[in-house]
Order: structure tokens, then C-alpha cells, then sequence
């Protein structure tokens, strides 16, 4: 899409780079937004061709991701992950009705505006990023990092002359205080020593390797060769590059492009500048970390010019939800979206409430109301495949799979503990004499809720149980033996009705 499309821009969505990653905030995000599951399914496809593992196993795994261990167990892993944050962030936001005037995105995160453009598939965005990672990693001889200092890019510029290293490269130009350089480790430590007298501040980016320097200059032709054989779409929405300082044209060779990110700069101070020009007045990060929504916070200080986190959690709170409110309101996303859990089953709640509610205990529930509905489909589909019933009243009912009482005695409650026992220690892999009638299943056993909802179904599935109501709470139930009461109850009271119907009947 030209240039010349750029009239009447409003917002732009912003795609993070390294170190734009929150494991947790995308974690919040999982729970509440079905399309960060449906993302990370197209990317799974991909990582299980590649690397054999799905990435969601390590990002929604029992251990919460951190970017600084993927950095060190799993480089492909972290890239990948804050692609895949980004193209989560902007699928919730466009199913929202948020619809961006123009894409850009921060080194890595440019190959993340490219896909949400329709440029390329999912699972190539995923290929490509990989490919990156796999060209780099096979030049020998690259053992470098990247260094954020706290100087203007002309003042880092004089800095890296005293040193005159032609591997050494500033990488990035953030804002007008803050530069990023990339190079050879030993070399970068000299910078930030010589910074340190200058009084200069220097912190290490977040990265497997120096992007954006010559030293990876070799590695390019292989990289655009690999990206030449995937296939290659019309963008569907302007994409602007903070590298090329230009908008990517309909004739570009996206392959030859994407390689040119190895050694050349991104000027992002130059691109937020330029969008905000041409009317550009909501940038909404799309990804992790609120880092990119702080840049534009100050280069465009005093400006009408508002900057919206996504993926971050900010305050106790999921930034995203916040940014969709902000958005309904100027009129930039959709009302009919916003709230709908909320207004459909807690009316009286407030929104900030429900928002922290949900983002807390959603998957919870989620995970009950899957047990549920699968024990409904299992009834159901039984009911549907049951021949009908002949008269035949000396014909014994046939045994259920639980202890049924006999001629209307009530079920028995010790063999009915021991039968929950031996589910519950087979299931969690406990000794059985651990299942003791108080012992507290979370605070003692360290059984989790989610856990205890999975449980919870399985017995609903043995016992042929009806669905819990409304007021069922799984805080009070949450002893073997106050589990085993509610099981006996609900057993004894399908008795109850059994024998009403059998009696109404006769």
C-alpha cells in the first residue's frame, strides 16, 4: 500500500522488538480473549514442524514464562514469543472493532506488522522469525549483545568513534535521550565503561544476539533466500518501517527488505514523528512490556497524542482491558463488544471489578464450564443411543457404575469416601492414606483450583451427577470429606426423585 495512503491517518498499532515480551500479561490475556489461544494454535503447527515443542507449552505451562530463561534455554522460544504476543494483542483488538489506519513495528516486531497485514501467513511469520534466529546462529564468531545508553544518537555516535570498531553499531534510535548500540560483547563493554566516566547511563537489552550491525552481514543472503520461497501477499493495511523510513510499496521484495534489517539502523523516534505528522494521534502497542507506548509518550510530549498499552500488566491490572475501554469511547472500537461476560451474567458489578474478577479467576471457570458441558454432551449422546425401554417389570435394572443403594436405603458414606479417594489419589498421583476426611485439598495438598474443577467433573461423569447450580462455591468444598457429602447428597437426592417418579408412576 503507497505512501500516498497515508492521508487521514488516525491510529497506528506498534509492534514491539526485543525485550517486548510479559509472560504474565499474555497469561491474564489467555484467560479472558479466546483469540490468544487461536493464535498460538496456528503457531504450535508451526514450532512442532520446526522444533518438535509447542510454544504453548513453555508460555501456558505450569511454570510461568520469564523472557530472561528463554533467553538462556530457548533463543528461538523468546522471539517467537513476542511475535506471537503481537499478533495476539492486534487480533483481540481488531475482533474489538479497533481498525488501524497503519501497522509498524519495532525491528523484530516489523516481520509482526507484515503478518498482521496479511503479507504473509501466520505459520511463515513463525518460519521467518526462526529462520532468523537459525542464519544467525550458524555464522561463527558472533558473541555480542546490545546496550541501551542514555544519550542522543549524535553523542552516541562521537562515543563509538573514540572506540573505531567496524563491528560496533548503533542500532537503535529510541528517543532523543536514549540510543541503542550493538556489537561484539568485549567491545560493548569498553562502551559502557567509557560511558560510565562520560556519565552516561548503559543497560543491557534483552536479546539472544547484536542485531543491526555489520557483524551480521554475512548471515543476510541466506536469510533472503529462505524468505524468497514463501509465499508473499498484498498488505491489506499501510505498513510503515522505522528501518527503511519509508511505507512498504506493492512491487517490494519483502525477502531482500527483511535482510536489510540485519545491518541497518531503526530509527524509531524518526517513524513515531513522521506518523504523528501525517495525523497520527493513538498508538496502541500492540505486544508486551508498555515500552513502546512509553517512547511515544515522550517524543510526543505536548502533543494531542494519546500512547495505549496492551499486553502489560499495569497497576494489578491487564492494560489491555483499559485500552479497549479508551478506545469505545473516542469511538475508535466497538460498544457491543466491550463488557458482554459481564452484562450477561453479573449486571450489577462493576466493570473494574468484573475486569479484575475474570482476569484472576477465568480459566476457573472456564475450565468448569468445559467439564460441565462435556459431562452434558456425554449424557446426552448416551440418551440419544439408548434403544427404547420394552415392558418388562421382572427384568433387574442393570448395576451402575457406582454403589446404588439398595430398596431405597441411603448410599453408604464410607465406601463411598473410599471411592472418591482412590479417583483422587490416582488422578494426582498421591498415596491414598494422604486423602485424609479434612485434609485441605489446596492449602495442604496444594491442589489448585483448576485442578479441582477437572476433578470435580470426572466425578460428575462416574456418578452420573446432574450440573452443579448457581450457588455451588468451590472454596466450600474443599476437603475429601466435605467433597464426599456433596456427592452423597446429590447420589441420595436422584434417589429421592427416582423413588417420587417410580411412586407418581405406579
Amino acid at each position: 500500500m503507497s505512501p500516498s495512503s497515508s492521508a487521514g491517518f488516525t491510529t497506528a498499532f506498534l509492534f514491539p522488538g526485543q525485550g517486548g515480551f510479559d509472560g504474565e500479561a499474555l497469561r491474564r490475556a489467555r484467560t479472558r480473549y479466546p483469540q490468544v489461544r487461536r493464535v498460538f494454535e496456528r503457531i504450535d503447527t508451526a514450532t512442532e514442524e520446526l522444533y518438535s515443542r509447542r510454544v504453548s507449552e513453555l508460555l501456558f505451562g505450569d511454570r510461568k514464562a520469564d523472557l530472561r530463561d528463554l533467553l538462556d534455554s530457548d533463543p528461538w522460544a523468546s522471539q517467537i514469543a513476542i511475535y506471537g504476543a503481537g499478533l495476539a494483542a492486534h487480533e483481540i483488538l481488531t475482533a474489538h472493532g479497533a481498525a488501524p489506519d497503519v501497522l509498524a513495528g519495532h525491528s523484530l516486531g516489523e516481520i509482526t506488522a507484515l503478518v498482521a497485514a496479511g503479507a504473509f501467513s501466520v505459520e511463515d511469520g513463525v518460519r521467518i522469525v526462526a529462520q532468523r534466529v537459525a542464519v544467525i546462529e550458524r555464522q561463527s564468531g558472533i558473541d555480542g549483545r546490545m546496550v541501551a545508553l542514555s544519550a542522543s544518537a549524535e553523542r552516541t555516535g562521537k562515543l563509538l568513534e573514540l572506540i573505531d570498531e567496524p563491528l560496533l553499531a548503533v542500532a537503535t534510535e529510541n528517543h532523543d535521550e536514549q540510543t541503542v548500540v550493538s556489537g561484539p560483547a568485549g567491545v560493548l563493554d569498553r562502551v559502557v565503561v567509557i560511558a560510565g566516566q562520560l556519565g552516561v547511563n548503559a543497560i543491557e537489552i534483552d536479546t539472544p544476539f547484536p542485531f543491526h550491525t555489520p557483524a551480521l552481514a554475512p548471515a543476510a543472503p541466506e536469510f533472503a533466500a529462505y524468505v524468497r520461497k514463501l509465499d508473499q501477499h498484498p498488505l491489506a493495511r499501510p505498513v510503515y518501517s522505522p528501518i527503511l523510513q519509508r511505507y512498504y510499496e506493492p512491487g517490494d521484495a519483502l525477502a531482500d527488505l527483511l535482510a536489510e534489517h540485519f545491518t541497518r539502523p531503526v530509527r524509531f523516534a524518526a517513524a513515531v514523528r513522521q506518523l504523528r505528522d501525517t495525523g497520527v494521534s493513538v498508538f496502541v502497542e500492540a505486544g508486551g512490556r508498555a515500552a513502546l507506548a512509553k517512547l511515544v509518550g515522550r517524543l510526543t510530549s505536548g502533543a494531542p497524542v494519546r500512547a495505549l498499552p496492551t499486553l502489560a500488566v499495569l497497576g494489578g491490572r491487564l492494560a489491555l482491558d483499559q485500552t479497549l475501554d479508551t478506545l469505545r469511547e473516542a469511538g475508535l472500537a466497538d460498544r457491543d463488544h466491550g463488557g458482554g461476560l459481564a452484562e450477561l451474567l453479573a449486571p450489577a458489578v462493576p466493570a473494574e471489578v468484573f475486569a479484575a474478577y475474570w482476569s484472576e479467576r477465568g480459566e476457573m471457570v472456564l475450565e468448569l464450564v468445559r467439564g460441565e458441558l462435556d459431562a452434558f454432551r456425554k449424557a446426552h449422546d448416551a440418551a440419544a443411543a439408548e434403544p427404547p425401554a420394552t415392558v418388562a417389570p421382572e427384568a433387574p435394572a442393570s448395576a451402575p457404575a457406582a454403589a446404588e443403594p439398595a430398596d431405597g436405603a441411603s448410599y453408604d458414606r464410607p465406601r463411598l469416601f473410599d471411592e472418591l479417594r482412590a479417583l483422587y489419589a490416582e488422578a494426582l498421583e498421591y498415596p491414598e492414606d494422604v486423602f485424609e476426611d479434612e485434609v485441605q485439598l489446596e492449602a495442604e495438598l496444594g491442589v489448585d483450583s483448576v485442578k479441582q474443577v477437572e476433578l470435580l467433573s470426572r466425578v460428575s461423569d462416574r456418578y452420573g451427577l446432574p450440573p452443579r447450580d448457581s450457588g455451588f462455591r468451590l472454596a466450600t468444598y474443599n476437603t475429601m470429606g466435605r467433597i464426599t457429602d456433596f456427592v452423597l447428597e446429590q447420589l441420595n437426592a436422584r434417589g429421592d426423585r427416582a423413588a417420587a417418579s417410580a411412586s407418581a408412576a405406579g
